[in-house]
């Protein structure tokens, strides 16, 4: 059994990859393999000659003064004496000739230290007698500020996963902090010769080298290595060397993702491997290589690391089959090359897995443990931590009373927490390394696709042959082998949760031949309806070594920002890693509501940093989108963008916008959708940049305007002076929200929180300062605190012991500004979160808002996304505060990007780019600033009608605020998808009415109805008509109207057809 049937026959036997399938040691993943080479466009390997030291492609240019060095070092360990003198000649040639060594380490180091070399190896020689195995152990290293040595004995295709792990070192202390002008080469040799009396060792060299580049800081998009090189590097590179990091670089700066080739050496069975990828991508890659081709039963004579000042790195390694691993245990290394190539995507995803020991010590194959590993983030996010008892104890207490309430939310809390942390999952996980790949066999057997013909150049590979030998268990087999193996109900959990991933993963990259990030469509059936009652629509899980992070849509057409999520302590991390998938599905649930009005349902994106990553927000940014288009998009280039398993079975789109940390990325994201030739790459992401289309909404105010409406329409009912209005404010003058309200403000500010710290001032804060930051988009770090008033102050979060005017004394900037929305001893009439992580006011912390059984602040607008979680909502407004929630406030930027994109779908690309595109000069065009002027002018309206709406409701009925806008948003999305379904959208005049009166002027007085209604897809067209209908009906006529009313409703609009 070789391969499974294409096209109902067999393909042809292979004299190489046959005996694989004898060879169970060596397990790998199903992945289709051509000869072909990712980038490269070469149906078979090109063959290089021989040339360099050891054919390696390198000439270290010769040192002169080597003998003359040579002497002095003999004198020089002649004269210490440490060395007897009989061998100070032998010692001394062996090191210069013997160890493969070039001329370029004796040339940087001085006498001493290679007089010191040769004594550390002369005494570990001598260390060796005395062990009882008389095993020779080297371990020699140098670090300077400008080069490092590093010297190790080292059994041919062995991972040691003890010892000094200095290709780890190399990686953490050199290669991982190269970047652009500060890079690190590295040179790595292996001697030619055994040591003497260990046969099966020989020695590793490393030489690290500070890079001096020809040009440190070239143009973006220079590629000629002569000007981006290191000096050394192009001194000793022959003319081929230059040729293929040359090709290897131009095919890399076009690509997200690595650029893998391999190339025959002539003469010889050996291999060279190039790999070239941006710097600070691929963290770890260098030690972690070396673990995938020993697991292959190979070795590596050389390798080289080079850096390039316009930002990437190239690497080298010269494959070598072990001597005598051919045979049942390893395939040989023309087999073995093309398995490492697919693989190496894979670890260039994840180099260093949470299982990476398995695989180092050849357990489990790397397909295995990066299974393993991405079900373990999956496990830790879902495992259904609260249980049976949970749900029945949440149906016998009144969640009205608060005292139940909060109850219930602190033990939800505490489970979440500490029943099974990530630590113990993984515990579990690692105990089970057969029943990983098992589990693996049934995910690869549903996923896997044999694309490959009969052609002589393609070649089944050997995890596909493999997948032919092992049996693939059935679910209920695989239910049956987990109960049979675990040894308690909590194993039993972990490890079933691995059944329920494989189940629910629709589609994923996981065998796309180049990626960047590991993703999966899931379906979300799985979350239990007690903890998410609001059934999902789609789910995305994307995993890599910077981050991890979801996608998650209530409706098949959606809208929602995508989040950067930071993490300021190892603690502040777990607690983001915890409330991650619940923080994204209360924001797109929040989203889901503030939609109501235009014709997406709500979906957001949040993207988790890992601790180690926290710098790395744009390279975290470009893999998520990126590996969510390789699911999104059909493949269009074989070998490099396979066909998928796709379960889902059905085109999806996806609408995307700017959120916390990601503003600048906006236009990154809309070109690379366009070169990966997405047909709707101008509605793929709104917040873009003008010159690109987009409607930026801090620049024009878009989401302080619907925040802004409410404000106002406070004040406006209670007949309020706003310039007597003492107002607290979180999120300060250097964010969109933040820095709009205060423009648009005349309240008096008494204190504002931002990330910078806090600043009060009970006579209120000078106005004009405030003006000043705002339009400079500063913290209040930068505000003069000379206008203070003699009662005012400023308390940064990094200062400590501070005296405030008052003569309290705070401890800890930090934790003050943390807290210092729920202090006391300030009165304040108006609050308006701008800013600030979500729950920052839940149950438990409302209470110290409210004294005496009333809320110490009458009026808040939540701008922030769920800045005050719901019961804590219910809570002050039972205490009497008049309170609006984001769902409602905090809707005008989506109602800004549903307009952006309406437009983008309305015209051709010809008349987007003459009416929506800003100049180069920065000149908008005409048709560019009335539309702006139209959207605005959209978000008012939308926003005073539905303020208008609830205040009339919570007259009528005496329900809470927060209460009527859920209630508001179901009603008008109940509506809209029962409008969407009738027989309504098939009368076409009526459909022409409503669509006019739901589309902007400005678009049908430049396009017109017809065109718009060719141009823009029908479902997109459909839902516009759905939630115009519904939303005006619903404000106009209330939350309980009756089919009376809206049959009285329908009947006016139906008499203004025929009129």
């Amino acid at each position: 059994m070789a391969s499974t049937p294409v096209n109902g026959t067999l393909p042809p036997p292979n004299k190489l990859l046959d005996p694989a399938i004898r060879a169970p040691e060596r397990r790998a993943s199903p992945l289709p393999t051509h000869l072909s080479i990712p980038g490269s466009g070469h149906a078979t390997p090109r063959v290089i000659p021989q040339e360099g030291s050891g054919g390696s492609g390198y000439v270290a240019p010769k040192f002169e003064g080597k003998e003359k060095q040579m002497e002095a070092v003999m004198d020089g360990v002649e004269e210490k004496g440490f060395i007897p003198p009989d061998f100070v000649e032998s010692e001394t040639s062996w090191f210069y000739n013997e160890l493969g060594i070039d001329d370029m380490y004796f040339a940087t180091e001085t006498v001493e230290a290679v007089i010191n070399h040769i004594h550390s190896l002369y005494a570990a020689k001598v260390a060796a007698y005395s062990r009882d195995d008389k095993r020779l152990e080297i371990r020699l290293d140098k670090e300077a500020s400008d080069h490092a040595v590093y010297i190790d004995t080292s059994r041919p295709g062995v991972s040691v996963v003890n010892g000094p792990q200095y290709e780890q070192r190399i990686d953490e202390k050199y290669l991982n902090v190269s970047k652009g002008t500060v890079g690190y080469r590295v040179e790595s040799f292996r001697s030619s010769s055994s040591l003497p009396g260990s046969e099966d060792q020989q020695l590793r060299c490393y030489f690290v080298y500070e890079c001096d580049f020809i040009n440190p800081n070239p143009g973006e998009t220079e590629t000629n290595i002569e000007k981006v090189g290191d000096k050394r590097f192009l001194q000793k590179a022959t003319a081929n060397t230059k040729r293929i990091y040359q090709e290897a670089l131009e095919v890399a700066v076009e690509r997200t993702g690595p650029v893998i080739e391999y190339f025959d050496i002539e003469g010889s069975r050996d291999k060279r491997l190039v790999v070239a990828y941006k710097q600070g991508s691929a963290m770890g890659l260098f030690s972690a290589l070396s673990d995938l081709y020993h697991y292959y039963g190979l070795t590596t004579t050389r390798k080289y690391v080079e850096q390039f000042s316009n930002g990437y790195t190239c690497m080298s390694l010269y494959l070598k089959q072990l001597p005598g691993s051919t045979g049942p245990k390893y395939p040989p290394i023309e087999a073995s090359v093309h398995q490492i190539i697919k693989e190496i995507s894979l670890l260039y995803c994840i180099p260093q897995n949470k299982l990476q020991s398995r695989f180092a010590t050849g357990r489990l194959s790397l397909q295995e443990t990066i299974y393993a590993h991405c079900v373990w983030v999956f496990v830790s996010h879902f495992l259904n931590r609260l249980g049976n008892e949970y749900a029945a104890l949440a149906s016998i207490l009144d969640t009205e009373n608060s005292g139940h309430a909060e109850l219930l939310s602190k033990l939800k809390r505490r489970l979440r927490t500490e029943t099974f942390t990530a630590d113990y999952i993984l515990e579990i996980i690692n105990q089970y390394p057969d029943l990983i790949h098992s589990l693996y066999l049934s995910f690869a057997n549903t996923h896997y696709v044999q694309t490959r013909g009969q052609q002589d150049d393609f070649l089944p590979t050997l995890s596909f042959l493999r997948l032919q030998v092992d049996k693939v268990l059935t679910d209920d087999e695989l239910t049956d082998a987990i109960n049979k193996a675990v040894v308690n109900d909590h194993h039993q959990m972990v490890m079933n949760s691995f059944r329920i991933f494989n189940n629910c993963v629709l589609k994923t990259n996981f065998y796309t031949p180049t990626k960047v990030a590991l993703s999966f469509r899931m379906n979300p059936q799985f979350l239990p309806p007690s903890e998410y009652p609001q059934p999902l629509y789609g789910m995305f899980l994307v995993i890599s070594s910077e981050f991890r992070g979801f996608h998650l849509r209530f409706r098949d057409i959606a809208r929602g920002g995508i989040r950067i999520v930071k993490s300021r302590s190892q603690e502040a991390y777990s607690i983001n890693a915890r409330s991650l998938f619940d923080e994204n599905y209360n924001l797109a649930n929040t989203q889901q509501r503030k939609n109501k009005d235009i014709p997406e349902g709500g979906s957001k994106g949040v993207v988790l940093l890992d601790y180690h990553h926290q710098d790395k927000a744009r390279v975290a940014f470009e893999k998520y989108i990126d590996s969510i288009l390789d699911l999104l998009l059909p493949p269009s280039s074989p070998g490099i963008k396979d066909p998928i398993v796709d379960l889902h079975g059905k085109p999806e789109i996806i609408f995307m916008g700017p959120d916390e940390n990601t503003a600048d990325l906006v236009d990154w994201a809309t070109e690379h959708a366009r070169v990966r030739g997405a047909p709707w790459w101008k509605s793929f992401f709104t917040g873009k940049s003008p010159k690109l289309g987009g409607i930026p909404h801090d620049r024009y105010g878009m989401t302080t305007l619907s925040v802004r409406e409410y404000v106002l329409g406070i004040y406006r009912k209670l007949n309020l002076d706003p310039s007597k209005v003492r107002k607290l404010q979180t999120g300060g003058p250097d964010g969109d929200l933040g820095s709009n309200e205060i423009l648009l403000s005349n309240e008096k500010y008494i204190a504002i929180v931002d990330g910078a710290g806090v600043l009060v001032d009970p006579q209120g804060i000078n106005h004009e300062e405030l003006i000043r930051l705002a339009k400079a988009r500063v913290m209040i770090n930068k505000f003069d605190t000379s206008k203070l008033s003699p009662e005012g102050y400023r308390v940064l979060v990094d200062e400590n012991n501070v005296r405030l005017p008052s003569g309290e004394t705070i401890h800890n900037g930090t934790t003050f500004r943390n807290t210092f929305h729920l202090r006391g001893g300030l009165h304040y009439d108006t609050f308006v979160p701008c800013g600030g992580r979500p729950e920052s006011i839940d149950l438990t912390s409302a209470n110290k808002l409210i004294v005496d059984g009333k809320s110490t602040i009458p009026y808040i607008v939540e701008g922030a996304n769920l800045f005050i979680t719901q019961d804590a909502k219910l809570r002050l407004e039972k205490a009497g505060c008049i309170l609006y929630k984001d769902a409602s406030a905090n809707k005008g930027g989506v109602t800004s990007s549903s307009l952006e994109v309406l437009a983008s779908l309305s015209f051709d690309d010809e008349g987007f780019i003459k009416h929506m595109c800003v100049g180069e000069d920065g000149t908008p065009p005409e048709f560019y600033n009335k539309y702006v002027k139209q959207v605005q002018a959209v978000i008012q309206n939308n926003a005073r009608l539905e303020f208008e709406a609830i205040w009339r409701e919570h007259q009528i009925t005496g329900e809470r605020r927060s209460i009527l806008s859920d209630t508001l948003s179901i009603a008008i999305t109940k509506l809209d998808e029962e409008l969407q379904s009738t027989d309504l959208w098939q009368n076409v005049a009526f459909r022409k009415s409503v669509l006019s009166e739901a589309l902007p002027n400005l678009l049908l007085e430049q396009i017109g109805l017809e065109k718009i209604m060719e141009r823009v897809p029908e479902n997109y067209l459909r839902a516009i008509f759905g939630s115009y209908l519904a939303s005006r009906f619903v404000y106009t006529h209330g939350i309980n109207a009756s089919q009376f009313a809206f049959f009285d409703f329908m009947s006016k609009r139906m008499a203004k057809i025929k009129a």
